[in-house]
């Protein structure tokens, strides 16, 4: 009993033990989580004090940036740019400007020569050249010659060349076309954009920079900026040691440049296609490259078919006017880094006058009426840009259709168009829009014949105008669609019907067999139809009969022959309108009896003149 007491008593102590042990256990963990909420509270309170702390800073900081800027707008007033100046600098960490602003800016500073002034438009000119060198393509590159040409390109020579250089990739042979005429006026320029191009191929070693770098020096090379020399030396380099990449720069090279490489030196392309041919033999270089290289043999055979050496659009500079640089790829070449970077110029109102003096020459721009009077016996020629873009032709059309769709009626669209100031031979576009415009109708409407009218009525030029589009018309109508063939002659009907147009236009028309197409024998059937219409049948057989008109209506009733006859009765007769050609039908009705008579005119003639000579032979005898 004892023993089982004693192992009851141990047993219950354990327990309590255990007990004690796990409430201490929950109270430490109870004590850590305290302790961890207590941390997380005062970790949110502390980021809470934080971000109230970050706010009332940035309320301080944009106070301070007010403060700044109100200072910067009464700095402005009173004339001091200092800061807004070197804000202007772009990608330096500069603020950008809008242009209009910084052409106020310009305008606040007083003194011209001022560092302030001239770095304005040092950032003036460099967004000028870089936007309109951007701008150039094969289409306009005319139109942008003339914009460029009115910046300084002296002392923006170094931008122009970077501008270049950086849009080249794309159409190499655009841009080279620019440099060209640049370059016949500036040689600096040129000599300056060879020298930096050269200094980039020593540098490069990534291969699709490389052959963009290539490709421009072949089209330069193409429009004679460049010595074919310089093509050789380069092609020499890349194949001393050939590789894979510098093979198929070589290749593209000579692609661009071979057409005039093979006038210019053909001993020197020939050499440098037998060291294509040694490379090919030898077999060292990828299978790809291999191809390209036979391909470019093909492309030699063919006589570069489909590479011309410069296209008849980019062919704006003749070669006597052309100016060739010539700088070694071994020597050691000064890029002149220091142009890229504003420098204040000591002499700036000095040089800005003598490039408008420059520019002046190249645009031939006329001088001030003092000047002109003084010099007016030696006018020098002055050098005119003619633009065949037809950018105004355009503008004029689209001046034109615009007002006629947005005219309520006819009268309204005639006012407003004859009010538009037409220059000399424009006139005729004013008739060619209208009669398009009708013609692109699904239906013909009244209005456009109204319009055609008052302008025939109004201006006897537009009425010979409308004539010759009538003749026009008839010559090309097989290429016209059915609708619009039919808007034409329903449009001509009405200023014939009308007296808008005479009626001599119809000797153009010829109805026979032979002298009409399908097309043709459409609008002559719409024509008279509509007219018949307009006028009666009567009338209009009246006016067809009229014995003043009869020279120009023989082409619609032709009395030659009597198929042609024939031919125009049955065409007429077929479309309703028989009635017209009842003197038509009296003439072939009478026809045998005329031939007959003229026959036997020509028998008479022919006795008479046998008689005669019996006569005088017994005459004789006697």
């Amino acid at each position: 009993m004892a023993r089982r007491h004693d192992t009851d008593s141990s047993s219950s102590s354990e327990d309590e033990k255990r007990v004690t042990h796990r409430r201490s256990e929950s109270s430490v963990e109870g004590r850590r989580k305290r302790r961890d909420t207590d941390r997380n509270s005062e970790s949110e309170g502390s980021e809470i004090g934080h971000r109230e702390i970050g706010r009332d800073r940035r309320h301080d900081e944009m106070g301070d940036k007010d403060k700044r800027r109100s200072k910067k707008k009464d700095g402005n007033r009173k004339g001091d740019v200092g800061v807004d100046a070197v804000a202007v600098s772009g990608k330096s960490g500069g603020v950008y400007k809008p242009p209009f602003m910084v052409a106020r800016m310009m305008k606040e500073v007083e003194d011209k020569t001022s560092v302030e002034y001239q770095r304005l438009t040092w950032y003036a000119l460099k967004k000028s050249i870089n936007g309109l060198v951007n701008k150039v393509n094969a289409t306009n590159i005319k139109n942008i010659i003339p914009e460029l040409f009115a910046e300084n390109l002296i002392r923006g020579r170094a931008l122009f060349c970077r501008s270049c250089m950086e849009a080249s990739p794309g159409f190499p042979d655009v841009f080279a076309a620019l440099v060209a005429v640049v370059n016949t006026k500036f040689p600096e320029v040129g000599d300056l954009l060879l020298r930096r191009i050269i200094l980039q191929l020593q540098k490069r070693n990534d291969k699709p920079k490389l052959l963009a770098l290539v490709k421009f020096i072949a089209h330069l090379v193409n429009q004679r900026v460049v010595h074919e020399l310089i093509a050789l030396e380069l092609l020499t380099l890349l194949l001393e040691k050939p590789t894979d990449d510098s093979v198929e720069v070589a290749v593209g090279f000579v692609t661009e440049c071979g057409s005039l490489l093979q006038d210019l030196s053909a001993r020197g392309l020939h050499a440098i296609f037998e060291r294509f041919r040694g490379i090919l033999h030898e077999g060292e270089i990828d299978k790809r490259v291999q191809f390209l290289i036979e391909g470019l043999f093909a492309l030699r055979k063919a006589k570069f078919q489909g590479y011309p050496a410069v296209r008849p659009e980019l062919d704006l500079v003749d070669q006597e006017d052309q100016l060739t640089h010539e700088v070694s790829l071994l020597d050691t070449i000064d890029e002149e880094a220091g142009l890229d970077v504003f420098k204040p110029d000591p002499h700036f109102a000095e040089n800005e006058k003598r490039y408008e003096e420059l520019k002046r020459q190249i645009l031939g721009e006329e001088e001030s009426e003092e000047e002109a009077d003084s010099d007016e016996d030696e006018s020098e020629e002055e050098m005119r840009i003619k633009d065949e873009t037809e950018t105004n032709l355009i503008n004029l059309r689209r001046s034109i259709y615009l007002t006629i769709m947005s005219s309520v009626d006819y009268e309204e669209a005639g006012h407003k168009l004859l009010k538009m100031k037409l220059e000399p031979g424009q006139e005729m576009e004013l008739c060619i829009m209208l009669l398009e415009c009708c013609s692109e109708e699904r239906t013909y409407r009244g209005y456009y014949g109204l319009l055609g009218q008052r302008f025939c009525m109004i201006n006897k030029l537009l009425q010979d105008n409308f004539d010759k589009c009538f003749v026009q018309q008839y010559s090309m109508i097989h290429r016209l669609e059915t609708n619009k063939l039919r808007n034409v002659a329903k449009f001509f009907a009405h200023l014939l019907g009308t007296d808008a147009l005479p009626w001599h236009a119809l000797a153009y028309i010829r109805l026979t067999e032979e002298d009409t197409t399908s097309s043709s024998r459409i609008f002559i059937k719409i024509l008279f139809q509509e007219l018949s219409e307009h006028l009666g049948i009567r009338l209009l057989n009246q006016r067809l009969s009229d014995p003043g008109m009869q020279e120009s209506f023989d082409s619609i009733f032709p009395k030659d022959s009597p198929k042609n006859t024939r031919f125009a009765i049955n065409f007429f007769t077929s479309i309703g309108l028989g009635g017209i050609t009842e003197n038509l039908r009296e003439y072939l009705k009478n026809m045998p009896r005329m031939i007959m008579q003229q026959q036997k005119a020509v028998s008479d003639s022919g006795s008479e003149s046998d008689s005669d000579d019996k006569r005088r032979k017994r005459k004789r005898r006697n």
